[in-house]
């Protein structure tokens, strides 16, 4: 093929990657909630764990502290900051110690009376009308008199103000110019419930934007810095620090495999047409997500470029086995045969991805599996043509000739294989260290000094724990109200007794029909209440008329239907309830969030002690309990992967000998890195094992192409050459995210780099005995 008709046929190639590449930016969606990629949970705990992780009360609260500024400063701030994001969508609900006289909106103003446990032990009757008007004389002589007096006529009792007090935190921190403060007075506290769910990055990061245009906007030319702590400024971290390493990182290594390239082919071209193959597969990949799923999570994005990486290889082989005199055409149906094998039998180990129960992974299945067939058709049937002919045949080196005399000459005794094997046999089965990390926390790449923060904000803002809550189960949500209201007093021990610091639970907000009822039937009638008025007023300065809006408002409250959950909604009350009082699995669930567990046990043997309705769910468990099944999950699935795979193999090759030489590196491999590992001290994880199917993909490449190159000394020298410089650049690629501070990045980098090295070397020792020189044909 003529050069220009090799170019116009690079062009139609791009051309069509760039028009694949607008038709899947147009489609594609990508998401960044975390939980695509949690395994199906099985137990109710673990059902309520995954809806928790991006909705629940704690899951949605972002934790801001003010600081460095003058106390006054900071509390204007504040105050504006709240009035700010309030009016933002990105919220629902902001506090910060200041009373909210809207929490109950006007039309359902005279449910107070329902609300309100003020008139449960002392009914509103002439004596205690007198002590709270003589209490509203006070206010309106004091400086506060201009906060309470548009109030007092319809609210006498102040039971708005009350009811906004008693819903703020149960545990609330100092005010300073009525908003809140730590303990030392330095910073001004503020609690934000977001609208996105916790661990959904995208959504956080426009509302931590939000955020900080309110704060700069209420700053202007200051000096005060704000810090925001909190899952969903955790995600956003995770997210941001994963990226930025992955790109440097990934940078760096498309640097070092450019000029491995162009070291090893002395050819500019080649770099340009070993991508092609490469940056096909992921066009094709996301494509094939987005169809089937309708879009792409932000995790199988990133690692699905790791993981089809193994597609370069592809062009590789065919780059090294070229000759002089022979078409490219010819060399790549050589290859073909076993290349289809390493193909298909990596394929397979991915097919385990689509049993996992787990969508993020099926994605990941998915993505890899197109991406790798699509590379290796395109290396079979479009990049041979686009390659003249060889002007040098690697298999004439030199340098590598005298390399592989060297290889020739080792020592292949025949006890190495079963030795290593039952070494590493040893290690793992022998060493009492702890073999699983089941603690989702410990993979996180948030600082140690940024958690301890959140921690302390949360002591000082009472913020609930993020670990236990207490779960109480009712056929319906009346039920779940009364049954928490009869578990007060026992929680109010607890609190006592210094087991928690404080508890917030639904029936606080919301009481119960039948606690409702009973408050409707104890308020006075509207002859009795205007008979104690007038009694109470007797010689203080109110007008006659002056309460008949509270008068109005006690005779509503004595005709009003008890309030439930569906007519709170779109009410600030709504919020609260909302998060506190679910429908989960076809019952309804009542919440207790906790604030400063001290002692586990009592929480445990008071939940106990109960009944069955009541139950005291550790996050931290669930969740381990929820990672342990899935990893169970995944290594049966695994497990049948290589059944398969070792079927494919021997419908390859047929011959038990042959089979040998190619299965036997790979899973020694296997073997000899989780032993090395294990050693360490590394507990295992799910990415482990994903890097574990990656480099045993790998591995199989390399025992098949040595296998491929049989007894002839050329074939042996162009398939080392091959290899060598893929395994490099796997290496190079690999032993960088090995270096990565982030513990997913680092888990992967460790384990694959680990694999190149133990394949490739068991490649070469195991491999058919190395031709020698004089072997060579002539």
């Amino acid at each position: 093929m003529s050069a220009a008709r090799r170019l116009a046929l690079a062009a139609a190639w791009l051309v069509l990657l760039a028009v694949l590449g607008m038709l899947v930016g147009t489609r594609l969606e990508v998401s960044g909630d975390l939980r695509l990629f949690m395994p199906t949970p099985v137990t109710g705990e673990q059902r309520l764990l995954i809806d928790e992780l991006g909705d629940g009360p704690g899951a949605r609260l972002l934790l801001v502290a003010l600081a460095d500024a003058e106390p006054a400063a900071l509390a204007r701030i504040s105050h504006a900051m709240r009035a700010a994001l309030q009016e933002s969508d990105a919220f629902e609900a902001v506090a910060n110690g200041e009373f909210d006289q809207e929490a109950i909106p006007p039309r359902l103003l005279p449910y107070r009376y329902l609300l309100t446990s003020s008139f449960d032990a002392t009914p509103l009757d002439a004596a205690v009308l007198r002590a709270a008007l003589g209490e509203r004389l006070e206010d309106l002589a004091s400086p506060a008199g201009g906060m309470v007096e548009d109030l007092i006529a319809r609210d006498p009792t102040l039971e708005t103000l009350a009811l906004a007090e008693a819903w703020q935190p149960s545990q609330q921190p100092q005010r300073i110019d009525g908003v809140w403060f730590d303990a030392a007075g330095r910073q001004a506290l503020l609690l934000a419930q977001t609208r996105a769910a916790g661990f959904d990055p995208d959504a956080q990061q426009a509302t931590l934007d939000a955020l900080r245009r309110a704060f700069d906007d209420a700053r202007g030319d200051g000096d005060a810095r704000m810090t925001v702590s909190g899952p969903g400024a955790f995600s956003v971290l995770m997210r941001g620090r994963t990226a930025g390493e992955a790109g440097t990182l990934g940078g760096v290594a498309t640097l070092g495999m450019i000029v491995l390239l162009l070291v090893a082919y002395r050819a500019w071209r080649i770099p340009l047409l070993g991508a092609l193959p490469l940056a096909s597969a992921a066009l094709v990949g996301l494509a094939a997500v987005s169809l089937v799923f309708g879009g792409i999570h932000g995790i199988t994005l990133a690692f699905g470029f790791t993981l089809i990486g193994v597609a370069q290889d592809y062009p590789v082989h065919l780059f090294s086995h070229r000759r002089p005199g022979v078409s490219a055409r010819q060399d790549v149906r050589r290859l073909w045969p076993t290349l289809l094998t390493g193909v298909v039998s990596t394929c397979l180990a991915y097919l385990a991805f689509f049993v996992s129960g787990v969508d993020g992974l099926r994605q990941l299945g998915l993505f890899t599996i197109a991406g790798l067939l699509t590379a290796a058709l395109c290396t079979r049937y479009l990049l041979p043509p686009l390659l003249g002919e060889a002007r040098r045949d690697v298999g004439d080196s030199a340098l590598l000739g005298r390399a592989w005399d060297r290889l020739a000459a080792l020592p292949r005794p025949r006890w190495l294989a079963p030795a290593l094997g039952l070494a590493a046999l040893g290690v793992i089965l022998l060493s009492p260290r702890p073999w699983w990390e089941n603690n989702l926390a410990a993979l996180t790449p948030v600082p140690a000094d940024l958690l301890a923060r959140d921690a302390a904000l949360r002591g000082e803002l009472g913020a609930p724990d993020v670990r236990w809550m207490l779960v109480v189960a009712g056929a319906d949500a009346e039920a779940v109200l009364v049954r928490e209201e009869a578990l007060r007093a026992e929680l109010d021990a607890l609190a006592a007794t210094g087991a928690v610091d404080a508890y917030d639970l639904a029936a606080d907000y919301l009481p119960s029909t039948a606690t409702q009822r009973a408050r409707r039937a104890r308020l006075p009638d509207r002859d009795a209440l205007e008979t104690a008025l007038a009694e109470a007023g007797a010689g203080l300065p109110f007008r006659a008329d002056a309460f008949a809006g509270f008068v109005d408002d006690v005779q509503a409250a004595r005709q009003a239907p008890p309030l439930t959950p569906a007519t709170v909604e779109d009410t600030p009350l709504a919020v609260t309830v909302e998060n506190l009082l679910l429908r989960h699995d076809g019952a309804s669930v009542g919440l207790v969030t906790l604030s400063g567990v001290r002692d586990a046990d009592a929480l445990a043997a008071f939940a106990a002690a109960a009944g069955d309705d009541v139950r005291l769910l550790d996050l931290k468990s669930a969740s381990e309990s929820l990672v342990v099944a899935y990893r169970e999950r995944v290594l049966a699935a695994l497990g049948v992967s290589i059944l398969l795979l070792v079927a494919t193999v021997a419908i390859a090759l047929r011959r038990p000998r042959r089979m040998l030489r190619v299965l036997a590196p790979v899973l020694l491999s296997m073997l000899a890195v989780v032993a090395l590992l294990h050693a360490a001290g590394v507990a295992f994880n799910l990415f482990h094992i994903v890097a574990l199917i990656l480099g045993a993909g790998l591995g199989l490449d390399y025992a098949l192409f040595f296998e491929h190159a049989g007894g002839d000394r050329g074939d042996q020298v162009r398939t080392f050459h091959a290899i060598l410089v893929c395994s490099l650049s796997t290496l190079l690629v690999f032993a960088l995210l090995g270096l990565s501070g982030i513990p997913v990045l680092r888990a992967i980098g460790t384990t694959v780099g680990l694999a190149v090295v133990f394949n490739f070397a068991l490649a070469l020792l195991l491999a058919r005995a190395p031709a020698p020189r004089e072997a060579a044909p002539r």
